[in-house]
């Protein structure tokens, strides 16, 4: 690898300082909130729903965040493709009907990674010709961006009307994912702990991928220096498709955890969820997938902590969040240096 691509990918790997200040204001937000709480059985509760929370709302957000990154793509539509995973995702897991309702655990998560892996397959080709068709025109001019892909989001709710049709569709979780576990007074909700353990192997993954692989390392120097990396001699058209598939399909893996999570799926559950999502970008610094997770294990922590605590600010507590730390970190947690 050629010594320009070397020196992005060095001023890549900074950052310690900014890493360990957003670990430390996690675990002081988690020491604040067992004051707080001052039950630690009902503090444990809270912050495996938190952590449950934050790992899916990552998912969702971790895709947009490379997207934004690598593309300069500010993609509202982003929306409809939690949605059309989570609705894709519910109609394999309910032709799989006898799966979901068996007793068996391996059966049971066998029904919903095939819902999961059908649901992130169609989401990641429609990723593709939404960007063809919808985003390709309007590289490089954000307000046409932000219109387009939001009329992009409105069409396909539509659609998923057409298909779906327009009434809340409930989701009955597997069998042996229903309930909780208990130690003492601690109550941990078994399916909150999945979505942690499948948060924390997505964020595995995509770290090993981005900072271990040749086409990782390729993309990571894309998000601070495009131009750079195509004046190499690499594809970076190739990366824009590649990175805006997998983005997609992650987002649709995201639907279908979020809607097992609320039990119930409607065509406008993404764009509700695209608030949350765009904090958790911001938050963490755009193009960081690092920043990203920072910030969505912010987000489902203080949600879940402030809605025990104090019920009627729960709703602004993110945005609260947002703009504490924006004061602090104007760029965000973890950005990404631009060189172009």
């Amino acid at each position: 690898m050629s010594g320009s691509l070397q020196t992005v990918l060095a001023r890549l790997r900074g950052g310690d300082g900014a890493r360990r200040s957003g670990l430390l204001l996690i675990a002081a937000l988690m020491l604040l909130a067992l004051a707080g709480v001052g039950s630690v059985p009902t503090w444990i509760t809270l912050t495996l729903a938190g952590l449950a929370m934050g790992m899916m709302v990552f998912i969702m957000a971790s895709g947009l965040t490379l997207v934004f990154g690598l593309m300069d793509v500010l993609n509202f539509g982003h929306g409809a493709f939690i949605s059309l995973g989570a609705f894709v995702g519910v109609s394999v897991m309910a032709a799989l009907g006898p799966w979901m309702e068996s007793a068996s655990l391996a059966v049971n998560l066998a029904a919903v990674l095939a819902g999961a892996i059908i649901g992130m397959v169609v989401t990641g080709l429609f990723g593709y010709v939404f960007e063809r068709l919808v985003v390709m025109p309007v590289y490089g001019n954000h307000l046409k961006q932000i219109l387009i892909t939001m009329g992009g989001l409105i069409v396909v709710e539509q659609l998923i009307y057409v298909v779906w049709g327009p009434d809340a569709i409930p989701i009955p979780r597997p069998e042996t994912l229903k309930g909780a576990l208990t130690f003492g007074d601690v109550v941990l909700e078994k399916y909150r702990l999945l979505a942690v353990a499948v948060g924390l192997t997505i964020f595995a993954v995509m770290t090993g991928v981005l900072t271990r692989t040749k086409i990782g390392l390729l993309v990571r120097a894309g998000v601070e220096n495009s131009e750079m990396v195509e004046s190499l001699g690499y594809p970076i058209t190739r990366l824009f498709i590649a990175v805006f598939i997998a983005g997609s399909a992650l987002a649709g893996l995201g639907g279908v955890m979020w809607g097992l999570y609320e039990e119930v799926i409607t065509a406008h559950m993404g764009m509700s969820v695209m608030v949350m999502v765009f904090i958790v970008v911001i938050i963490g610094g755009l193009g960081s997938v690092e920043g990203c997770f920072l910030g969505a294990l912010l987000v489902g922590l203080m949600n879940n902590y402030v809605a025990y605590l104090a019920p009627k600010m729960a709703l602004g507590s993110s945005i609260l969040l947002m703009v504490a730390i924006l004061m602090w970190r104007p760029e965000g947690l973890l950005p990404v240096a631009k060189g172009r």
